[in-house]
């Protein structure tokens, strides 16, 4: 299972009303716990290796992966400076439905301001900019999950 999958069953499983339930497949268990009042989920994730598979795959001659070629960024990307995301969490480019996007592409920026706004464990952070420059390209979609470290925009610094 990906974190996808995880992600969809704790939600699943905290709408249903159910309070809790076991899944075990192949080497991973996962059990997910909640609350009467459906306010708090409590997940646990268990992922095991069969002892002896492990030892069969320590014993067998491990085959090597065909290396896929690196590609190479164009050099005009080179002169943006990246902002990356500081946490995990869904990206909004904007403060609510109704307001209008912090920026977009083209948008002149500055030290300090609000770039966007990443939610994680239903807390707002407000992702603001350490540079100046103007937004070259916004590299994730609206209302998207993100990772940290993921690039979020593209900025030219002249």
């Amino acid at each position: 299972m990906d974190l996808k999958e995880i992600q969809n069953l704790i939600k699943f499983v905290a709408n249903s009303g159910v309070a809790e339930v076991k899944l075990e497949m192949d080497d991973v268990k996962i059990t997910i716990r909640t609350t009467l009042e459906g306010n708090t989920t409590e997940t646990t994730y268990v992922q095991q290796m069969p002892a002896q598979n492990t030892l069969q795959q320590a014993l067998a001659p491990q085959p090597v992966a065909p290396v896929a070629p690196v590609a190479v960024a164009p050099a005009e990307d080179s002169k943006y400076i990246t902002i990356k995301s500081p946490i995990i969490g869904t990206f909004y480019r904007k403060p609510s439905p109704d307001k209008p996007m912090f920026v977009e592409v083209g948008t002149t920026i500055g030290q300090g301001d609000v770039l966007c706004v990443i939610e994680a464990m239903k807390l707002f952070n407000e992702i603001e900019s350490e540079v100046s420059g103007k937004i070259v390209k916004i590299l994730v979609d609206d209302m998207s999950p993100v990772e940290f470290d993921q690039p979020l925009f593209l900025v030219d610094p002249s």
